[in-house]
């Protein structure tokens, strides 16, 4: 006996519903104005809006996040055909001994026409997830975004702070060399050459870590890119944060005063509280449909068939419709009730968790920024101030009038201080970065004031 179901064809790309419509673009392909993404980082080299660029058209998270948009988006369509009628056509032959053949074709069609809401909340159900899922893209989107930024600025550093252990080795190396001069002149002692020579030793070792972690950095930022680490950046240069620096912190002082307002700015703003809302009122509509699902329904239906047996045709035809009424199913229907009530309950409690961790993340990223704007303009006055004193105290003793002590010491507070002043620039960096993201405002336009305020190592001694 042969069997033949007839079924539905179409394409696999297909979007009849434009259920994908809404969704952002593909980040895998294009960038945020639309252009095509690079397939890899170029031979240029690459400043911060190129990093972010290509660490949201490169890197796996967002193409994951993607893939689940789409699948949520099919997943509204699967529920909204829900509306329309479906047909069926069927055909079979049948051969039966001694000789008796029989075929018969047929068509089918099945139309709900009432189910108390249940479509409707299956629907509503859909497309809030698919916000859910669509605010959740958004909030993986601002994660890489500033992920991609804090590698930036991390490589920098450390870039900036093995340049800066260079200049202090090579400090180290001309002390060691004023103290070798002294000695042999006879007005210095062995312990002044030993202890230069020891803090020559000891600041070839920092330039040595320092190296090693800017290549670590590189390749930390490498990855987040798409790329294997071990694929070589090159970075644009940038400049210290200075006046940006100094209109933060007008733009702080202000923000204290008006702190509640930007809190609630931020819960408009923040995909993560905006996908908790949408899950929320998801399980609302969950629960109106498992309410639905134990109530009556009615469909409509009509076949056609015509049949071949032994030369004879026959032909048929029914149309009806069909009240279904269901009467028990082991209280089943009960619990699923009972579990989407309190799943409801759960998406509350989780909407007004996340509510307060906005709040607290507005203001702990506030308070970060206001640290580090201050520890910029300190650590500006601490490396003037080392930079002088080094040069002072190597100056007198060259002349024979100071002691090596004073010129190792004034060497190791101006290289605490480089390291310092690197830090704090790369903390006001990332922290005005955080901030964004806290608010949820973390775009291309904050890479704008994010440009040329990277921190940048004396120039080495000629």
């Amino acid at each position: 006996m042969l069997i033949c179901q007839g079924y539905a064809w179409a394409e696999e790309t297909a979007d009849p519903f434009s259920t994908a419509a809404g969704l952002s673009a593909r980040p895998a392909l294009h960038n945020a104005d639309g252009t095509p993404c690079p397939p890899s980082a170029s031979d240029q080299a690459l400043d911060l809006p190129a990093v972010v660029r290509l660490a949201l058209c490169n890197n796996p998270q967002t193409r994951e996040v993607w893939a689940n948009s789409l699948a949520q988006a099919a997943q509204v369509g699967v529920t909204q055909a829900g509306y329309l009628p479906s047909v069926s056509a069927s055909v079979a032959a049948n051969r039966n001994s001694p000789g008796n053949n029989q075929r018969s074709a047929g068509l089918t069609l099945s139309y709900l026409l009432f189910d108390f809401g249940a479509r409707a909340a299956n629907l509503e159900n859909a497309r809030q997830t698919l916000a859910a899922v669509a605010a959740t893209q958004d909030a993986t989107v601002q994660n890489v975004f500033l992920a991609a930024v804090q590698a930036y600025y991390q490589t920098q550093a450390t870039q900036a702070s093995f340049e800066a252990a260079t200049v202090s080795e090579h400090a180290a190396q001309q002390s060691f060399a004023a103290a070798e001069a002294r000695y042999q002149a006879g007005s210095a002692t062995p312990a002044d050459k030993f202890a230069a020579r020891s803090a020559w030793s000891q600041s070839t070792l920092n330039r040595i870590t320092a190296q090693g972690a800017a290549r670590i950095a590189q390749g930390n930022l490498a990855n987040l890119l798409g790329l294997d680490a071990n694929q070589a950046l090159m970075l644009a240069s940038a400049t210290e944060g200075g006046a940006d620096a100094q209109a933060g912190g007008k733009r702080l002082a202000d923000f204290e005063q008006d702190v509640a307002v930007l809190i609630e700015q931020a819960r408009a703003r923040r995909p993560d509280l905006r996908a908790a809302e949408a899950t929320l009122k998801a399980a609302e509509a969950g629960a109106d449909a498992a309410r639905a699902a134990g109530k009556p329904t009615i469909s409509l239906s009509a076949t056609t068939s015509q049949t071949n047996s032994a030369g004879l045709n026959t032909h048929g035809s029914t149309l009806g419709i069909n009240l279904t009424v269901p009467l028990f199913a082991g209280y089943a229907p009960t619990y699923r009730v009972r579990a989407a009530e309190a799943q409801i309950e759960t998406r509350k409690a989780q909407l007004e968790r996340i509510r307060l961790q906005v709040a607290l993340d507005v203001w702990t990223a506030w308070q970060n920024l206001a640290t580090a704007t201050q520890n910029l303009r300190t650590t500006a006055d601490l490396l003037d101030s080392a930079s002088q004193s080094e040069r002072v105290s190597l100056g007198r003793y060259k002349a024979g009038a100071g002691i090596m002590l004073d010129v190792l010491n004034a060497q190791n507070t101006l290289a605490s201080a480089r390291q310092q002043r690197i830090q704090a620039n790369f903390n006001w960096n990332i922290n005005r970065a955080v901030l964004a993201q806290a608010m949820g405002s973390l775009d291309e336009g904050l890479l704008t004031s994010l440009t040329d305020n990277t921190p940048q190592p004396e120039p080495t001694r000629p």
